[in-house]
């Protein structure tokens, strides 16, 4: 049994095709089959459940995987501190980021830390909250930008910034032309919001004073993305409230009004996630601290300190 086999395997785990695996692992089709055939032969199990339009994992094939998966970031890690005394943050770093978050905070994010660390070699991965704590547990990305606080115990987590909720409405609103809005004007307003799944629809519920289940006063439409409940508001057809970098791309031509909240959960806080026991924590500190140090427009800062303080309290 070799690694070889092992990233191939994991390979044709995440991408559940011989032809797209293959691809990834620029070698023929063939050559792929005949690579697993022969690790399956050497553990004595079938891994791979093959028929004429898909394949899957067997039970076995599955726990393989999983081992495989840790066994091959150990080695990684190994590689990259024996290669590597050039300073912290250099080579691959798998990040996971919810999507509430993704397009808004990358594009200020990643040219950051290309100029304080241009040899980190980023990749993303943009899902919810629920699979990117699967894919932290299963060894396929490093660490991930989520909301706070996570009843995770097996998981590290450090706060790095608090980003405010801002009312968003039609320009005919009748709280359009209000300074601020309140958790009172919210309590019984009609709201635009993402499905069930995205962690922002409980926190922009907790903002408006409502549970998160069997409130009344809720729209039936339940959104995607960002993106489409923005056109909805823009069209005049409801309001939302937007967390404060998803108002900057359009600072001052936003085609509908947004407006403070002051609730006191009028905000989420964002942090770094990652697992127990990750050999490279100590870089990812780096990283938590170079947010902190340059928090985006429109967010304020998290000291850890005052993170503690918060969750003492709680």
């Amino acid at each position: 049994m070799t690694l070889r086999e092992l990233r191939y395997l994991v390979a044709l785990a995440d991408r559940a095709h011989f032809g797209r695996a293959a691809e990834d692992c620029h070698i023929s089709q063939p050559t792929l089959s005949t690579q697993i055939r022969k690790l399956e032969e050497y553990l004595g199990a079938t891994l791979i459940e093959r028929n004429v339009k898909s394949i899957s994992l067997t039970p076995i094939g599955q726990a393989v995987v999983q081992q495989a998966r840790q066994i091959l970031a150990q080695v990684d890690e190994l590689l990259a501190t024996a290669r590597v005394p050039r300073g912290p943050l250099t080579g691959p770093l798998n990040l996971g980021i919810i999507p509430t978050l993704a397009p808004y905070f990358l594009p200020w994010f990643i040219p950051l830390t290309k100029n304080r660390y241009p040899r980190l070699q980023l990749v993303v991965h943009e899902d919810l909250t629920e699979h990117l704590l699967e894919q932290l547990r299963s060894y396929q990305i490093d660490a991930a930008l989520l909301a706070l606080p996570l009843e995770e115990e097996d998981l590290e987590q450090q706060p790095l910034l608090d980003e405010p909720f801002w009312f968003a409405c039609p320009a005919h609103h009748r709280l359009a032309g209000a300074a601020a809005v309140t958790e009172a004007d919210l309590r019984d307003e009609p709201l635009l919001l993402l499905a069930d799944g995205h962690c922002l629809r409980g926190q922009a519920l907790a903002a408006c004073g409502r549970k998160l289940e069997g409130e009344e006063g809720l729209d039936d439409f339940r959104a995607a993305s960002l993106e489409t409940i923005c056109q909805l508001v823009a069209a005049g057809f409801g309001c939302t409230l937007l967390p404060a970098l998803a108002t900057r791309p359009l600072a001052g031509q936003l085609p509908f009004v947004t407006r403070p909240v002051h609730s006191r959960n009028a905000s989420r806080r964002i942090g770094l996630v990652w697992r127990r026991g990750y050999p490279k924590a100590d870089e990812l500190t780096y990283l938590a601290r170079l947010v902190r140090e340059n928090p985006p427009e429109g967010t304020r800062a998290v000291r850890p300190e005052r993170a503690a303080l918060r969750a003492s309290h709680a």
